[in-house]
């Protein structure tokens, strides 16, 4: 066998499409948010759980700025990583936040796969605290890795059309759950449960990781078509169509359950939500319709993630083995993308998932808005008032979710906190012992 040619990554020039790329962004981004995030936020600040969706995506509306810029300028296939490294150079900062929003990327699939084994048991009247959650979860992840092990036509032709039933049966579910309902009336108040501030900017922050999905985007620059351009049409495309989605779901679940209803069936709400407007075969629909969401997902979102790991051992900033397996650096990263997730699936819940993925993506969002503020501005022509405007409205939602988790789960925020300093610890080691070479395309000096 030859190690070397193995080393390398293959990417197929023009073979996304822009229809293909949206597919991709929107599979991760309604699949997370919707299905499972929407009772979790109105645990958190009530019967106002739809504004704090509102309020997502105007965070992330600034926060897709740099990502905009940044993959107009250098479209490639490492997507964040490439950005960072732009930024900050082949240094331990950039191989630290890359793996931040890796890792983070890793947690959105187990979410995702979750949710999934959730919305099955729906099917059967069977309690989302079985066992068989994980055990579906897992089977998800299994099947989606055979998928991606495809060539990437497949992957978008299997995205693309989950992707039309998703968007299509989730608008028909959005407009007949609001016809139906007993009330259109929506109660902004949160008169039975104590929100405060630090609570809708704790459900701010999980609505922004049923957006953060668009940064999958960035990993096709490669492989998409007129990428220069089509890149941020898509992260534009993407995030404007889950804004209208999420306000009629949100509106359409609000008008059907008492907010105590929403918080008691919070890992499956929409299922929930059909039910006393449609009856039992409103939520067999909706539970069809999570499945093939979720699922498509997890597919985008496993294609998306093991491309930025290849891209990062390209970059030689993370160390490889090959373990013995045959094939390129895009297959071994595509099976450690997986395990990890597989890993993720089988013990961690849903709160906890996501309470991780948010945490990390916070934190990387604000270290690339930085680098582009201080070192790539004036380089692709961003204006420094929305960059600033970005970091100090993902500090305010960071701090508010930090306060939130601080004093209702000290467990994950300790957990985040110590897999952080694994991977500082981790990588300053590695690129002490194995330093990169400077390069002189990046902008750092």
């Amino acid at each position: 066998m030859d190690m070397t040619e193995d080393r390398t990554s293959r990417y197929r020039k023009d073979s996304l499409t822009l229809v293909g790329a949206v597919a991709l962004g929107t599979g991760v981004m309604i699949g997370a948010g919707i299905f499972a995030l929407t009772g979790q936020m109105a645990e958190m600040t009530g019967n106002l759980f739809p504004l704090a969706f509102l309020s997502a995506a105007l965070v992330v509306s600034f926060s897709a700025y740099s990502y905009i810029k940044m993959s107009n300028a250098y479209p490639s296939a490492g997507g964040i990583a490439m950005y960072l490294k732009k930024a900050y150079g082949s240094t331990l900062t950039t191989a630290f936040f890359a793996l931040l929003m890796y890792f983070s990327m890793v947690i959105a699939q187990s979410f995702l796969a979750r949710t999934f084994g959730s919305y099955t048991l729906q099917l059967f009247e069977i309690s989302d605290s079985s066992l068989l959650v994980p055990t579906l979860g897992v089977a998800l992840l299994v099947v989606a890795f055979l998928i991606n092990l495809s060539a990437n036509s497949m992957i978008q032709g299997v995205s693309s059309v989950l992707g039309f039933i998703k968007i299509g049966g989730i608008v028909l579910f959005g407009i007949v759950g609001v016809v139906v309902a007993d009330s259109t009336e929506v109660n902004f108040s949160a008169q039975n449960l104590d929100t405060s501030l630090t609570g809708f900017l704790g459900a701010t922050a999980l609505g922004i990781l049923a957006f953060k999905g668009f940064t999958t985007i960035t990993n096709s620059g490669s492989e998409l078509k007129d990428p220069h351009r089509n890149v941020g049409r898509a992260i534009i495309i993407s995030i404007a169509l889950c804004v209208v989605i999420y306000a009629l779901v949100g509106f359409a679940v609000a008008s059907n359950l008492s907010l105590q209803e929403i918080i008691d069936t919070k890992n499956y709400s929409l299922a929930a939500a059909a039910k006393p407007a449609l009856g039992k075969y409103a939520v067999w629909f909706t539970v069809v319709l999570a499945m093939l969401a979720t699922a498509g997902g997890v597919i985008a979102s496993i294609f998306a993630v093991s491309r930025m790991l290849a891209m990062l051992t390209d970059m030689k900033l993370v160390p490889h083995s090959h373990f013995g397996m045959p094939g390129n650096i895009q297959k071994h990263t595509l099976v450690y993308t997986v395990v990890l997730g597989l890993l993720l699936t089988a013990f961690f819940d849903l709160s906890r998932i996501a309470a991780l993925g948010i945490i990390f993506y916070l934190i990387m969002d604000i270290a690339l808005h930085w680098g582009v503020f201080r070192h790539l501005r004036q380089e692709i022509g961003a204006h420094s008032a929305i960059l600033i405007t970005a970091i100090i409205l993902d500090l305010i939602v960071l701090t508010g979710f930090l306060w939130v988790k601080i004093s209702s789960d000290l467990l994950v925020v300790g957990v985040a906190v110590t897999v952080m300093l694994l991977i500082l610890i981790g990588e300053a080691l590695f690129l002490r012992y194995h330093p990169v070479e400077s390069d002189e395309n990046t902008s750092q000096p």
